[in-house]
């Protein structure tokens, strides 16, 4: 076991025997480009932190619309929202994210990182405004879908730009600095949509809420006009003298990092020829081939997109973000007085794991710490289906409007009830915990496991992947919620099943 937790995620050797026949280049792939492993430098945590808010708007977005649902009332179409309305409402972003991300994959090589981000901006500040001035439920569903578009190319973006720009020894910490700001912009929502709901406007406040979304895309827009485009691209597109320059600012003023930067300049164009003559090989030859024929046919790419695309399916198909977009509507059901205030520990709890992970992950390993704590995560959502269990939750269009109490067959059950709402918070709080540590982070260092040459479309279709299981629990998740012993069995069933098929991938 001890073995097996420490290998990598992806393994170089054991290629099968066509691989082998292509020794004379493929046997290099282990060696990377070597950069200093000092520490990183003010211009690097200044990437990051320009690139890392469109983790916070990521995050923000999540989180307001579970504020946003149960603050809404009559204000969209003149008429409470039903339960079609709300998953129509949610699921559309992930929607329109899904069709956004393998596209986005296509610009980001052909444009570079940098230009797709900037235009991720403005969507996001034309969506949010959208949604802001809506007063219909197409309108809404309008403005949430150009958002999607955004968040789509954010997610698969973002994550590529930072680790083409991060030294080697602190990739995984700087891509979690991202997925940390996905877990502070949610907290944010939170805490926006709970004052909005207890001291704001009921009518206006939940249009400030989606509307305040535009601020942080305008501001990372203007800080990216002043921020490089990757080494990596740069080599790619022939602009070497460019990546010099840009390496030179990620390595900083010192003497010796100086020394390196045409070292690191060669090491990425020998990457680039390397890789371009296991695409020639894997083609029998032909000069030039589809980055499509490349990453399905070169065994290696192929194995790395089956785990990057399990990876992410397996993150949105675990829940978590049913949490997410729903838990106000939950904490309703439950009986919780004040549902907007009790979500936040959702998010805290996101958001404090995170923390954690930003130190531990380098340290452990992305296998092991995936394999600690999802046993966790199984354990939550094995909790709250017991507690789930226990309640007697309300049916049809009920639960689609107004703030519910708990449904109970007598008065002595009341006190059960209570207890079994605090089982599930509780439970929630395990799973969110386990979650944060290893598989809200890991996925998202799915470039680590392609070529340069396959990279950005791998990593889209991973992150597509992602997406399509995201519509799928956003769109389904609340009528389940309308029946008690499919809502149970789809918890059950849920985590037993991915639990399984994580240790069927970590076995291989």
């Amino acid at each position: 076991m001890s073995d097996a937790a420490e290998a990598p995620l992806i393994s170089r050797r054991g290629d099968e025997l066509e691989d082998e026949l292509h020794s004379d280049i493929a046997d290099n792939d282990d060696m990377s480009t070597e950069w200093p492993a000092g520490r990183p430098g003010l211009f690097i945590w200044l990437l990051t932190l320009s690139a890392g808010i469109s983790g916070l708007l990521f995050g923000y977005d999540t989180g307001v619309i579970s504020a946003t649902l149960v603050s809404i009332g009559t204000s969209l179409s003149d008429r409470t929202l039903t339960s079609l309305d709300k998953s129509i409402i949610t699921s559309c972003t992930s929607l329109f994210a899904l069709l956004a991300s393998p596209i986005s994959s296509i610009l980001a090589d052909y444009f570079g990182r940098k230009p797709v981000i900037l235009l991720s901006d403005l969507l996001f500040v034309f969506g949010a405004l959208v949604q802001a001035l809506s007063y219909s439920v197409s309108g809404m569903v309008l403005g949430r879908s150009i958002v999607g578009v955004a968040v789509g190319a954010a997610s698969f973006v973002t994550p590529l730009y930072i680790a083409e720009l991060a030294p080697p020894a602190y990739r995984g910490r700087l891509i979690t600095m991202n997925v940390l700001s996905i877990t502070l912009g949610q907290v944010v929502a939170y805490v926006i949509g709970w004052l909005f709901a207890e001291y704001g406007e009921p009518s206006t406040g939940w249009r400030w809420l989606v509307g305040l979304g535009a601020l942080p895309a305008a501001l990372q827009c203007t800080l990216l006009l002043f921020m490089p485009e990757t080494p990596r691209w740069l080599v790619k597109a022939g602009k070497s003298s460019d990546a010099r320059r840009v390496i030179e600012k990620t390595l900083g003023p010192d003497l010796t990092s100086h020394r390196l930067v045409d070292s690191v300049v060669k090491g990425i164009e020998l990457e680039l020829r390397e890789e371009q003559g296991n695409a020639v090989l894997a083609n029998n030859g032909a000069k030039s081939s589809s980055r499509w024929r490349e990453l399905v046919k070169v065994p290696k790419n192929r194995r790395a997109l089956v785990i990057a695309c399990l990876l992410q399916g397996l993150q949105q198909l675990c829940g978590f973000n049913s949490l997410m977009y729903f838990s106000a509507t939950i904490f309703t059901i439950l009986g919780f007085s004040i549902p907007t205030l009790t979500s936040l520990t959702v998010a805290a709890t996101n958001f404090v794991f995170t923390v954690l992970a930003l130190f531990l992950i380098d340290r452990i390993g992305r296998r092991r710490i995936l394999l600690y704590s999802i046993p966790f995560m199984v354990i939550g959502l094995l909790l709250s289906a017991f507690g789930f269990r226990s309640i007697k939750l309300p049916s049809g269009e009920s639960n689609t409007g107004r703030p519910m109490s708990i449904s109970t067959d007598s008065a002595t059950s009341i006190s059960s009830s209570r207890d079994a709402a605090v089982i599930i918070l509780i439970s929630i709080m395990i799973y969110v915990a386990a979650y944060a540590l290893g598989l809200g982070n890991v996925p998202w260092m799915q470039s680590e496991l392609f070529p340069l040459n396959v990279r950005s479309l791998g990593s889209g279709l991973a992150t597509a992947t992602n997406w399509l299981a995201n519509f799928i629990i956003g769109l389904t998740f609340l009528p389940l919620v309308s029946i008690p012993v499919i809502f149970l069995r789809f918890y059950l069933q849920l985590s037993l099943s991915f639990y399984t098929c994580t240790n069927m991938t970590h076995s291989k």
